[in-house]
C-alpha cells in the first residue's frame, strides 16, 4: 500500500486549495502572533493535501472520497 495514495475527490481538493490561499498569507497580513502562525500552518497543510491528493487523517480512519 502506497503512503501517498489519492483518497480525495477533485472537488474536495479544489476546496482545500482555495481555503489554503486565504490562510497562507495570514502571518504576513495579521500581526505576528501564534494565531497567525497557526493559520499559516493549517493553510500549508491544506495546500499539501490539495496538491498531493492524500489526507493522512482520512487514511487513519479509512475514509476514501476519491471513488465517489
Amino acid at each position: 500500500m502506497n503512503l501517498f495514495t489519492t483518497n480525495q475527490n477533485k472537488s474536495e481538493r479544489i476546496a482545500r486549495f482555495v481555503i489554503s490561499l486565504f490562510l497562507l498569507p495570514a502571518p504576513f497580513v495579521l500581526e505576528s502572533s501564534n494565531y497567525a502562525i497557526l493559520l499559516g500552518a493549517v493553510g500549508a497543510i491544506l495546500l499539501f493535501n490539495a496538491l498531493i491528493g492524500t489526507c493522512m487523517i482520512y487514511k487513519m480512519f479509512g475514509v476514501n472520497t476519491c471513488k465517489l
